[in-house]
């Protein structure tokens, strides 16, 4: 079951389904177009998360929803008509403060679906000692979300120091032969440290959709 509304099909039932709702990829969409797509989410009563977010398509919907939501640096949109109950842990880890911006969208999204996260930002294997002071609070999380570009080692590395699982993403930041995050990913990918898995170069959401998945069944089944 969807909601047609010409140019865009929602799939309203997907809360029900999977139990979570729909999230909106904003770019390459018109003010216009997303205006019609929160309306009809907002109609069905579910909380609305939209990433890949322009500060101009904010400024557009936050005249027609009030409060709207607007993350600057995740370029993420909420928009919350049901109170979101916390729980468990989620840490996110960036290399440097250039992949923040990747990891705030993982952490917004987390945050969303119902996850508590701690941010551990700029630990680096450049320099290490950073990760080393902060690595005995980051393994009291259910899941790890580590966020590198230039050559991708941080994933790598944490995953070789905890026993819960590691999502690693690789950013596009990086100098020529860094080749947009694709040594990243390659990095992350050919990874000796068993645990971690990959998701797509940039993907703040995909990591925490899956980091929140994954935190969700381990205190769903503490409280069993």
């Amino acid at each position: 079951m969807y909601k047609d509304i010409g140019f865009a099909k929602l799939d309203t039932e997907r809360l029900c389904r999977r139990g979570y709702p729909e999230a909106v990829f904003c770019e390459c969409k018109t003010t216009d177009e997303l205006i019609k797509i929160f309306q009809a989410l907002k109609d069905s009563g579910q909380n609305i998360l939209g990433t890949r977010a322009s500060k101009e398509q904010y400024e557009a919907l936050k005249k027609e929803f009030r409060g709207i939501e607007y993350n600057a640096k995740a370029r993420t949109l909420t928009l919350i008509e049901n109170p979101v109950k916390k729980t468990g842990e989620v840490a996110i880890c960036t290399g440097g403060t250039g992949d923040i911006p990747v990891a705030e969208e993982a952490a917004v999204s987390a945050e969303f679906y119902g996850s508590n996260v701690k941010r551990y930002y700029d630990v680096g294997i450049a320099g290490i000692h950073r990760l080393l002071d902060n690595i005995e609070d980051i393994k009291k999380a259910n899941v790890i979300i580590a966020v590198a570009g230039m050559e991708g080692a941080l994933g790598g590395v944490i995953t070789g120091m905890v026993d819960v699982p590691v999502i690693a993403v690789p950013t596009s930041v990086g100098y020529g032969t860094s080749l947009k995050g694709v040594s990243a990913l390659l990095t992350m990918l050919n990874s000796c440290a068993e645990g971690m898995t990959v998701v797509n170069i940039d993907n703040g959401f995909g990591a925490g959709y899956s980091a929140n998945l994954i935190n969700q069944k381990i205190m769903k089944g503490r409280d069993e």
